[in-house]
């Protein structure tokens, strides 16, 4: 025991020992009570309760004493286990404090505040309140409406706004931030902004909170106007204010006003700061300076964990994905721990460029990191399984979510859908109706889509009443959806119906109607949307053009077509995409202009895969042009040597023109290949299963009855002939 100890006990074992000789002495004043009734001994008596009553009083001062000496200890042991985050001790060890003061509570509120524990922060608070000799200070006031904030508690939030007016606490400088912050978080920037207003004095937290509120209420100019006022008030500012103004300025685009801070930065020496070089690279690549963003990152001095998922980030943004795993291999090189954003980028860049082998990689890095409970990194995972796939997957690490939320939802249903698996898609948007969240517009935007891609009709019926029962039916996603469903199911009318009834007009939904009306030959009417689309004052984008330029295509609108697409980059900047040169080329062929279609190729800015020719292949057949088809031909047969529609179809067109010797020429070579057409699939829906079959495919569980039914049905059509056949013979009606 230290020395310090050992007088603290001794101190507190006199005290004891003095307790029990008191308590002694009051048992034995009461047996001289009953012996002694004379009137000496009873003034004796007397005489000896008033020194016992003195020694009484001086004991208790001497235990208040060692209880004032003893708080600031505890106070102390307090705020070294709330300092190491050791929270429920703390909790504990306050319980037990037989006497707290402000500096207690406060303490104790201050950690679970830092913690984010904000319930337990205002219950503490809430106690604090109503202990009398207790004094609410402007720091643990503003740490209560710290709490509020944290907890969206915005009606506690205002009574303690009151309580601070009437008790003239508002004036505090601490006080006042906190109430911006607190209004500020929450969505009132209004109210916040009346504070701010009204504060008596405000120092860089001050500004530094309303301009954080305004830019994370997405209001970037109106917080690049406080900055500018602060710099003018010149209050001494730090780092920090300047990286929100960077973000402001990211958000804002405000490319010039950043170059501004920038400088200033420089000048102050903030741009040192790592939290403020990352926010730089942050505002050059959001306005557009990829180069000078990557230049700013190279020149970094010391790149943290930050620094790169950044820079990683951008480049996936920017369609650079390789570049992106290349910083990410960079990263791990040069000894900086990702973090579980890093992995939740890179993983989607994986997931981008389908490359399964680097996803499986990471997946694995992640379980021996302990990284796969963040939901960002799961997420991921699962997209990149779905993207390479791989649904099985993607669906056991769905399952194994310890806990999901409206991404990991929306991801596995989008997976299912995308793969056209559209029962399994809408049995899982059931299971998110009954257990998860309320479905988002892109969970059901995808199970529609799928709907419309498998022909499910009833599926999409159904999904579609409960769009409307939670009045969705008019938002952007949904509405289009809803359109493409209609239309990829065959009922163009209810398609356009859905669309004449929706109450905004929106690019997305247009376009819908657009491809809609141009995939059921409905062309003109599709034209005809198209050029109504700048009369409501919207401009038709890069997905809108191939919905028109499909429709000139199907109608045989050949210049109009070209007049389209002329117009696309010349009016509108867009440049033309390697579907745009499909449609076109599909436009040519469909016209019979052959050689244009070859040429238009030729010229494409794009490299020519398989799909193209085949365009143009298909198109020698119609038309009978066997040497450009033999010239196609070849050029696919260099791509996809195996290619069995390839052979195939040159094969019809030389026999078409008579050309016996070439068609068979052809099918040798494709017999010593090996290469085999592969069947056709057709499916049925009966009582909400989805059943596909091949040509003689028996691999049915009810193939037997199918096929027993189908000799059944035969036999009835030849016997229904017969008859037919009988009815006609002559015959004499004597005999």
């Amino acid at each position: 025991m230290s020395q310090s100890n050992f007088g603290v006990g001794l101190g507190v074992s006199t005290v004891y020992c003095r307790l029990w000789f008191c308590m002694a002495a009051l048992s034995i004043r009461a047996l001289w009570r009953r012996f002694f009734t004379s009137p000496a001994v009873a003034s004796t008596a007397w005489f000896d309760l008033q020194l016992l009553d003195r020694r009484n009083d001086s004991l208790s001062q001497d235990i208040h004493f060692i209880f004032q000496t003893d708080l600031p200890e505890r106070n102390k042991q307090l705020k070294e286990l709330v300092k190491s985050g050791d929270l429920p001790k703390a909790l504990r060890m306050f319980d037990k404090m037989t006497q707290k003061d402000e500096i207690s509570w406060t303490t104790l509120i201050s950690g679970y505040v830092s913690a984010n524990d904000s319930s337990e922060a205002l219950l503490l608070f809430k106690n604090m309140r109503v202990e009398p000799v207790l004094r609410i200070d402007p720091f643990i006031l503003s740490l209560a409406l710290k709490a509020c904030g944290l907890d969206s508690d915005v009606n506690y939030g205002e009574e303690l706004h009151g309580y601070a007016v009437k008790t003239s606490l508002v004036n505090s400088v601490f006080v006042g931030s906190a109430l911006l912050d607190m209004y500020t978080k929450n969505g009132k920037i209004f109210e916040g902004r009346s504070v701010f207003h009204e504060m008596p004095i405000r120092n860089v937290v001050s500004w530094t909170a309303i301009i954080t509120g305004l830019v994370r209420a997405g209001y970037n100019k109106e917080a690049l106007v406080y900055f500018s006022e602060m710099l003018r008030s010149r209050v001494a500012y730090d780092s920090y204010t300047f990286a929100i103004a960077l973000k402001a300025c990211a958000g804002s685009g405000g490319l010039n006003y950043g170059r501004e801070i920038h400088a200033q930065a420089i000048k102050k020496g903030f741009h040192l700061s790592s939290f403020v070089a990352n926010t730089l690279a942050t505002m050059y690549n959001k306005c557009g300076k990829l180069d000078y963003g990557l230049n700013l990152f190279e020149r970094m001095s010391i790149r943290d964990v930050v620094s790169w998922t950044i820079i990683i980030t951008t480049l996936l943004q920017t369609g650079q994905e390789e570049r992106a795993i290349h910083a990410f291999i960079r990263m791990r090189e040069s000894d900086v721990r990702p973090n579980e954003y890093t992995f939740a980028a890179v993983i989607s860049g994986c997931a981008s460029l389908a490359i399964i082998e680097w996803g499986e990689q990471l997946h694995a890095f992640v379980l021996h990191l302990g990284l796969i409970d963040s939901l960002s990194v799961a997420n991921s995972i699962m997209t990149m399984y779905s993207k390479c796939g791989q649904l099985t997957s993607s669906s056991i690490i769905f399952r194994e979510m310890t806990r999901r939320d409206i991404v990991s939802w929306s991801t596995i249903i989008a997976g299912y859908s995308q793969g056209g698996h559209a029962h399994e898609a809408f049995e899982l948007l059931s299971c998110m109706r009954r257990e998860g969240p309320k479905p988002t517009e892109i969970a059901l935007a995808s199970v529609l889509s799928a709907c419309g891609s498998m022909a499910i009709l009833e599926h999409g019926k159904q999904l579609h009443a409960y769009v409307l029962s939670i009045g969705l039916e008019h938002t952007p996603m949904v509405l289009s959806a809803l359109i493409n469903m209609y239309s990829k199911c065959g009922s163009i009318e209810e398609a356009s119906r859905i669309f004449d009834a929706a109450k905004n007009d929106d690019i997305v939904s247009w376009t819908a109607m657009i491809n809609g009306y141009a995939e059921h030959g409905y062309s003109h009417e599709a034209i005809d949307l198209f050029e109504k689309m700048p009369r409501v004052g919207l401009r038709p984008d890069s997905v809108t053009f191939i919905g028109v330029l499909s429709a000139c295509s199907h109608a045989g609108l050949a210049d109009l077509g070209f007049h389209y697409f002329n117009t696309m980059s010349k009016n509108y900047k867009i440049s033309p995409s390697k579907e745009h040169y499909g449609c076109m080329i599909d436009l040519l062929c469909r016209a019979g202009r052959l050689s244009d279609a070859e040429r238009m190729i030729e010229g494409m800015p794009f490299q020519r895969d398989d799909v193209v020719w085949s365009s143009l292949l298909r198109a020698c057949r119609v038309h009978g042009d066997v040497e450009c088809g033999r010239r196609t031909a070849e050029r696919i047969l260099q791509l996809e040597p195996n290619c069995a529609g390839t052979h195939i179809t040159l094969a019809n067109i030389y026999a078409s023109e008579g050309k016996w010797r070439e068609a068979a020429d052809v099918r040798k070579l494709m017999k010593s290949k090996g290469v085999l057409k592969e069947p056709g699939w057709s499916w049925i829906k009966v009582k909400d299963l989805v059943s596909a079959f091949v040509s003689g495919d028996r691999s049915h569980p009810q193939g037997e009855d199918i096929y027993n039914m189908l000799d059944l049905l035969a036999a009835r059509t030849e016997l229904a002939d017969y008859v037919q056949e009988m009815a006609f013979l002559p015959y004499d009606i004597a005999d």
